[in-house]
């Protein structure tokens, strides 16, 4: 239980258990499974926590309510890691009133088939507001952020936007590490493909004074919050958020390592503010995918496989066009030792992108780097860097 305001508490839990979040990112410092309770005349719990620790987070519930109970659980995402204890909750305050829009009691009914809601919701629509007493509950709908039915709570009277599962990021609470690093790793892996959504969100809190942003992943955030709001735009509007090239690269017998590595001493020769360098088939994929939304410009350097191309990058560019990757400058270096088509390949996945620009120099390294092959290098630095 922590204390954020007068009137408002964190009452969430930290998972250290937690190996693999939705079953593909590693979380190697756990997450946490964000929950919140405004005291006023009524009394609202916004959203319930994993399935695997419901006995901590209604332990919390109860040291924080004391001799009181609850007359709200807000519930503005169903993800199952922010939902399952619904039925839990509801069975310990049969009377609490469970709030949430048409969708969500759509999939609260699916999720929870023997749970009786009748007489016990409340359904709100978009712009709806609720009064506490002293604090006004103003709820503004996010859908695809990430789900259909997400919704964000503002609370005018302590300035705070509860947003869901926007500005979460991966860790436990208890971990100090970088906010920007982790939280991009989330969004691009978790939120990257509905940008559209996240600005039509963005537009419609930007009139709000918020003071503080309560997420139900990773921490509150309270200072400098327009750093946290800036680096959203630049995210969801697939903006460039550092200068700089990221090179993939993935390599059978190190010829396209020794290409790609090439490159990137040419381009820090050249002054390039920033070189990221990743082999794809030992990089966290997640990270690799962070990486190419970060920088503005991205090389990939592959082998011919199959008369298609290697699969570890394969699966990196599918990643990057299922979450609507765009606006950015591609190289390409390839590798066939009698039939190289990786450049071909990897232009028609993109095929579908918006604004992606290919630089006009295509490397193609057979079986070993030339010195033709240095010079065309040499080229696609010098272009890289106009």
């Amino acid at each position: 239980m922590i204390k954020l305001t007068d009137d408002i508490f964190y009452i969430g839990v930290d998972d250290r258990q937690l190996d693999l979040f939705e079953g593909q990112y590693d979380v190697p410092n756990g997450m946490a499974y964000n929950s919140y309770i405004i005291f006023d005349d009524k009394t609202a719990v916004f959203d319930t926590v994993d399935g695997n620790f419901t006995d901590e987070w209604l332990d919390n519930i109860t040291e924080v309510l004391a001799d009181r109970t609850p007359d709200y659980l807000v519930v503005q995402h169903m993800e199952p890691d922010h939902s399952a204890n619904i039925a839990e909750f509801m069975k310990q305050y049969p009377g609490t009133v469970i709030m949430g829009n048409s969708k969500t009691f759509a999939m609260m009914k699916a999720f929870f088939p023997g749970l009786a809601l009748e007489g016990r919701t409340l359904e709100v629509k978009d712009g709806d507001t609720l009064s506490l007493g002293s604090h006004e509950l103003k709820f503004i709908f996010a859908p695809m952020v990430h789900w259909p039915e997400v919704m964000f709570t503002y609370d005018s009277k302590d300035k705070v936007l509860f947003s869901a599962d926007a500005f979460g990021k991966f860790g436990a609470l208890d971990t100090d590490e970088d906010w920007a690093c982790e939280a991009r790793r989330y969004y691009f892996g978790i939120v990257g493909k509905y940008g559209a959504q996240v600005q039509a969100v963005l537009k419609k809190t930007a009139a709000l004074d918020i003071q503080m942003i309560c997420p139900l992943h990773g921490p509150v955030l309270l200072e400098n919050l327009g750093y946290y709001l800036d680096l959203y735009n630049t995210w969801s509007s697939y903006g460039v958020e550092s200068e700089g090239v990221f090179i993939a690269y993935t390599s059978v017998y190190g010829n396209t390592k020794n290409a790609a590595e090439l490159l990137r001493d040419k381009l820090l020769e050249k002054g390039c503010p920033k070189v990221a360098i990743a082999d794809l088939a030992r990089e966290d994929m997640a990270e690799s995918v962070e990486d190419a939304f970060r920088y503005g410009k991205l090389v990939l350097a592959t082998t011919t496989y199959n008369a298609d191309i290697f699969p570890f990058m394969k699966h990196f560019i599918l990643d990057l066009t299922e979450r609507n990757y765009q606006n950015r400058t591609i190289g390409i270096i390839e590798n066939g030792s009698w039939a190289p088509t990786a450049a071909r390949v990897i232009k028609g996945m993109f095929e579908k992108s918006k604004n992606i620009t290919f630089t006009d120099t295509t490397v193609t390294v057979k079986s070993a780097v030339s010195d033709e092959n240095v010079a065309q290098i040499e080229a696609l630095a010098d272009e890289i860097l106009k």
